[in-house]
């Protein structure tokens, strides 16, 4: 469904923030995209979205396909026509617009009747959002923020959702209830999910297969569940050592120089 090959991403003309990084993620499968800040993961994202431009950002080499068709040269707007559509770390809503508002913006590329089928679907999906579908999002909690995030981005019928850390400064609740409903999305609604998360141990528990990125390149990958039994996984992203005793932050970070996963 999504490939990417060898693909190489520059800032700048100067900058390598992504090298020789290759993913697959087939039909209703959710794919965890895990590691470090600053490894290349929302990079990532915004390379298949086709939103590098404002940051001067450029695939420069490898490739990307969906369904068979590459996205080089694809505008962002193509790209969500043609099924893919991302969900931003940090929400990004219109903060002035209500709840609706909001959702009904992330169904530009749809006709009104398909909207007004989206905008049910948001609210069968996200129940607590129905009662406040009037209230201006900026007054809203940060779940149920994200949640209108996600159901906006829903709105245009996605083949493949992308979440960048979507449950970021959450509650564990609220956490919990998002991997639930992302989880649903895909098991039921048949929706793909390609997932940046930082809480690894929680990623995983849902995901098919993950990809660990470092310094740009991907540096493991492999079954979701053989990932949550591996030695390195378990000692530097899920913080536990041998004999599962958790390491404090000090001992975790002597990862970076050990490199034990790099060529």
């Amino acid at each position: 469904m999504l490939t990417l090959t060898n693909v190489q991403i520059v800032y700048d003309n100067t900058i390598e923030a992504v090298r020789e990084a290759s993913l697959a993620l087939g039909p209703q499968q959710i794919v965890a995209l895990l590691g470090a800040n600053g490894a290349g993961k929302s990079t990532t994202l915004k390379a298949i979205s086709g939103v590098l431009y404002p940051e001067d950002g450029e695939v420069k080499g490898g490739q990307i396909t969906f369904e068979g068709q590459p996205l080089a040269g694809m505008t962002p707007d193509r790209i969500v026509r043609a099924g893919i559509v991302m969900v931003p770390e940090g929400r990004r809503l219109f903060d002035q617009l209500t709840v609706e508002e909001n959702l009904l913006m992330g169904g530009y590329t749809r006709s009104v009747a398909e909207s007004r089928l989206g905008l049910e679907r948001v609210y069968a999906t996200f129940p607590r959002l129905t009662p406040k579908r009037a209230i201006v999002s900026g007054y809203l909690s940060g779940g149920e923020q994200q949640m209108v995030a996600i159901g906006r981005a829903l709105m245009s019928a996605p083949k493949l959702l992308m979440l960048d850390e979507p449950t970021l400064g959450l509650a564990p609740q609220i956490c919990d209830e998002i991997f639930t409903i992302v989880t649903r999305l895909c098991r039921q609604d048949g929706v793909s999910i390609l997932l940046v998360e930082q809480n690894a141990q929680m990623a995983l528990s849902i995901a098919d297969t993950g990809y660990i990125m470092e310094n740009g390149r991907v540096v493991l990958d492999g079954p979701a569940d053989k990932m949550l039994r591996n030695e390195d996984v378990r000692e530097f992203y899920l913080g536990f050592g041998e004999g599962g005793s958790r390491k404090n932050m000090r001992d975790v970070k002597h990862y970076k120089r050990r490199k034990r996963w790099l060529s």
